[in-house]
């Protein structure tokens, strides 16, 4: 179901709810996303996303970025456990041990990539031509097997908190894949 909001346009309806979701679907989800930093942040954020709404990890973003030093993967690998105690104490992120150490874990393991981070993730996007626009939200898929083999890619590589549901909702929101629903605006944008 689309979600009319007060400027007229029928956005995926999940969309509607708070202004941030309206900001984020019409400026970032779907759209593609390259860089290291960029994606190591999106990929963060999923896997801190977990069990919880999105729209929290939206109104919790900037304080991420700020803990995180901007998650550029190199200065978020030299963490230690006195930025794992701070991080424990940061009430504007989530404060989940296993998700911090995750971060910190995986920011290392960028680092000994024998690619770009980025490019291993756009190496699992589909081919367009085989992934076609959703109907409905009911025809969004939970997983795919490209998500599946990304997130056995990456589990291989040291990754921690990369299973193929966290896998499909950064290749949603990074543009690896695009889910905006057939009568949405932003699949005429596309």
């Amino acid at each position: 179901m689309l979600e009319p909001t007060t400027d007229g346009r029928a956005r995926c309806g999940w969309a509607g709810s708070a202004p941030e979701y309206i900001a984020y679907h019409d400026d970032e989800w779907g759209r593609p996303l390259h860089g290291v930093t960029a994606l190591f942040e999106r990929l963060s954020l999923e896997a801190f996303q977990s069990g919880l709404s999105w729209l929290v990890i939206l109104r919790k973003r900037p304080a991420f970025r700020a803990a995180f030093s901007g998650f550029d993967p190199a200065a978020v690998a030299a963490f230690d456990e006195s930025d794992v105690q701070r991080l424990l104490g940061d009430a504007g992120i989530v404060r989940n041990r296993a998700k911090i150490e995750a971060t910190i874990h995986n920011a290392r393991h960028v680092l000994t990539l024998d690619q770009p981070l980025d490019e291993l993730l756009w190496s699992f996007a589909p081919d367009p031509a085989c992934h076609p626009r959703p109907a409905t939200l009911a025809d969004v898929p939970a997983t795919t097997p490209e998500s599946v083999a990304m997130a056995r890619a990456l589990k291989r590589k040291g990754f921690r908190f990369v299973g193929p549901t966290t896998c499909y909702a950064l290749m949603q929101a990074a543009g690896l894949v695009d889910d905006h629903v057939a009568d949405c605006w932003r699949a005429a944008t596309a």
